[in-house]
């Protein structure tokens, strides 16, 4: 995430590529407050014709199932939740939940969870999307409630796993391994240090955030922000828009991600889903302290980031003692699990294996033995 404070730093924003023609027209992007990009750091690569996005590729490419759950909230008012999901092939296989980053979308992991069932067809994924981004929570007065505090937002993690184990009739939650990016990332962790999955929890992962460059990077944000586009023409354009601005690196994972990012105005136009701008009262509430959380959490910790130069004092620190396993992709962007989703699965696979209990194979007992007419 230090990547946008470097930006800044040596560029001032001096400009971001002006858009190339889509289909027939020649669309002008205004300027707003608002972002889809979950503090992405972006470049002025733009790419060859044949480079250029097609059409959008739908979520039943990558998940078997895109499920609504309605939760009643007693004295609290009324949630419907929206998730994608591929059941576990066992009851005892893990389940990867997954929780995006600010101004994402769960269709962010798409191309991640194809691979992970490709490289680990056992396992099961659940990508989850937050209040104000997919979700909606109402209070008990039916007013929209979008406090994005990251202990609302583990809440809603939570029961959105506890709502599809009821949907889909598991008669028990599967193993779970939490995986974040960005605000994603400070939301399992903070899951992590409670106690609301128990036993079930093998482990969480966090991608590409820590506290330290997720702190110095808030400064920079509304600047950030301003620079982006309000609209687009199309979604093509929107796609094409992230892939020039080096905001997203492979043009797949665009065409998955993008058009869930955005919603078609009465004057035709794609706006942003999520006016991030309007969530910056909860930015420092997401970060602080989330480096002692991450060490402090209970399961295995896996931390991926885009660059060394992220990690903050304690998290070295931390790393140094071997209390997490530590991967970079030096030739990813922020959004590292759709630049490099192969090799974002093969980490995620071999940090599953190592600490599923499931297939731990264990000495028999003594008294088995004995009962075998075996000497011991």
């Amino acid at each position: 995430m230090s990547d946008l404070a470097k930006h800044f730093a040596k560029t001032k924003l001096s400009s971001m590529p002006p858009p190339d023609p889509v289909a027939e027209e020649t669309p002008e992007f205004e300027d707003d407050s608002s972002s889809a990009s979950s503090m992405s750091s972006t470049g002025t690569v733009i790419p060859t014709s044949t480079q250029r996005p097609a059409t959008a590729i739908h979520w039943s490419e990558y998940f078997a199932q895109e499920i609504y759950l309605e939760q009643d909230r007693p004295g609290n008012g009324h949630a419907k939740f929206h998730v994608y999901v591929t059941p576990p092939a066992t009851p005892k296989a893990p389940l990867l939940v997954l929780h995006h980053g600010a101004g994402s979308s769960a269709m962010s992991f798409a191309l991640l969870a194809k691979e992970v069932k490709k490289g680990m067809p056992e396992l099961g994924v659940l990508a989850v999307e937050a209040r104000d981004h997919g979700s909606v929570v109402w209070d008990a007065h039916g007013n929209v409630d979008n406090d994005l505090g990251v202990e609302n937002l583990s809440q809603d993690l939570v029961d959105m796993l506890h709502l599809t184990q009821a949907k889909l009739g598991w008669s028990e939650a599967p193993p779970v391994v939490l995986i974040g990016h960005s605000l994603g990332g400070a939301v399992v962790t903070h899951t992590a240090n409670t106690s609301l999955l128990g036993p079930k929890l093998l482990g969480y992962a966090v991608l590409d955030v820590v506290e330290g460059s997720a702190m110095e990077a808030l400064k920079h944000m509304q600047t950030y922000l301003a620079s982006r586009p309000k609209a687009f023409p199309s979604l093509p354009a929107a796609v094409e828009w992230h892939i020039r601005s080096r905001t997203l690196r492979n043009p797949q994972s665009a065409r998955a991600s993008v058009p869930s990012l955005l919603l078609q105005g009465s004057d035709g136009r794609w706006a942003w889903r999520t006016e991030l701008g309007s969530t910056e009262a909860y930015w420092e509430n997401w970060f602080t302290g989330m480096s002692k959380k991450f060490l402090s959490g209970k399961g295995a910790k896996l931390l991926i980031l885009a660059g060394t130069d992220r990690l903050d004092k304690e998290l070295m620190i931390g790393q140094m003692q071997g209390k997490f396993q530590l991967q970079v992709f030096p030739a990813s962007g922020h959004f590292l699990h759709e630049d490099q989703p192969d090799k974002t699965a093969e980490v995620v696979i071999e940090f599953v294996k190592r600490n599923d209990r499931s297939t731990l194979v264990l000495p028999p007992k003594v008294s088995e033995l004995l009962a075998q007419g075996k000497k011991v």
